[in-house]
Parts: C-alpha cells; sequence; structure tokens
C-alpha cells in the first residue's frame, strides 16, 4: 500500500513536515498554495533533502516541479502537459473525468469519506464502483478524504494502489504510529 501525504497548507513547517516525512510514508505531495516559486522550491528540496527515498509532488506549479526534479500535481483546470514532462498526479472527482485524466501516473479519487467543503462522499462501495468502472490506465490510483485506520479495510480492492492523507495525518500526535496503523488496517 502507497501512503501519500499532502501538506495542508499551512505554510512551511520544518519540524511538522520533519514529523510526516519520517513516519513512514512513501510520498509527499506539497499543496501550499501560498507559498511564492522561490519558497516552494526551498520547502520541496528540504523534503528531498531529508527524505531522499520518499516521493515528492508539488501542486500546481511546473516550474518548480522542472527545477527540483520531483512531480507535478496538476489539480483541477490546470492546462495540459505534454506526456512524458514530469511525472504527473491528477485528482479524480467523477468519472466523466477519466478520459482526460489519460496519462496521469498517479490519480487521487476522491472524497472517499465526509470531508468539509468536498461534496457528497463516494463511501466504500461507491469507490469500488468507481473503480470497476475506470478504464484501464497505468496510473497509481490512491483513495483520499476522510481515511482513518477504522474505515480503511473497507476500502480494499484489486485497483486501489493506496491511501493519501492530509487531516488525518497532520492532526496526529505520532504520525508514525498512525502510518503503522494503517499499513496493519490494510494487511
Amino acid at each position: 500500500m502507497f501512503v501519500l501525504g499532502i501538506t495542508p497548507g499551512r505554510g512551511f513547517e520544518p519540524e511538522a513536515w520533519r514529523a510526516v516525512l519520517g513516519s513512514g510514508v512513501d510520498g509527499l505531495l506539497v499543496r501550499e498554495k501560498g507559498l511564492d516559486a522561490r519558497p516552494l522550491l526551498e520547502a520541496v528540496r528540504f523534503c528531498q533533502g531529508e527524505a531522499p527515498g520518499v516521493e515528492v509532488w508539488v501542486a500546481g506549479r511546473l516550474d518548480v516541479a522542472l527545477a527540483a526534479g520531483c512531480g507535478l500535481h496538476a489539480p483541477e483546470g490546470h492546462p495540459d502537459l505534454p506526456p512524458g514532462q514530469v511525472p504527473l498526479s491528477r485528482p479524480l472527482h467523477g468519472l466523466d473525468q477519466a478520459p482526460a485524466r489519460r496519462g496521469a501516473d498517479q490519480l487521487l479519487l476522491s472524497p472517499v469519506f465526509a470531508t468539509p467543503g468536498k461534496g457528497p462522499a463516494l463511501g466504500a462501495e461507491g469507490l469500488h464502483a468507481w473503480l470497476e468502472a475506470l478504464p484501464p490506465t497505468g496510473a497509481r490510483l490512491l483513495a483520499l478524504g476522510g481515511i482513518e485506520p477504522a474505515n480503511l479495510g473497507t476500502l480494499r480492492h484489486p485497483r486501489l494502489g493506496g491511501v493519501a492523507l492530509i487531516r488525518a495525518l497532520w492532526d496526529s500526535a505520532d504520525p508514525a504510529r498512525l502510518v503503522q496503523d494503517l499499513r496493519a488496517a490494510w494487511a
């Protein structure tokens, strides 16, 4: 199971980021809309230096992704990119978006469980229906939204590669324990 942490948009907080990077996550998506290019690039490079084995993605900034040599998460409305320019992550909020998401290396399917401001939740059955209906893709498929160890077991599916977390991870007093509990619940 791949575990992707997503920064909460509170700015660069080195101690909190260090704890998450060292928690056992497999990837980190730096989603800090309030940071300009240079501080965002510095934050991404911090992540790469702190945890060289953790995949790093940056949200919405192709210039930063290219400068750092990391993946790009292209949010809704982001212009299309030529294939192969950078590793590409995209959100998937409906199956109607699937044709436009072909070529992505990673898709974040959301919201799975109730998440403030994110619309109706899919639930485990809805996620499974999406996974069954989704055309074949080489993308890593990650569930996002309200996921915690107590509800993770209901999400297991052969096409689901793992989970993405924001609040559960960043609000945890012990991110390493949370990741350990998620992996145990997945198994």
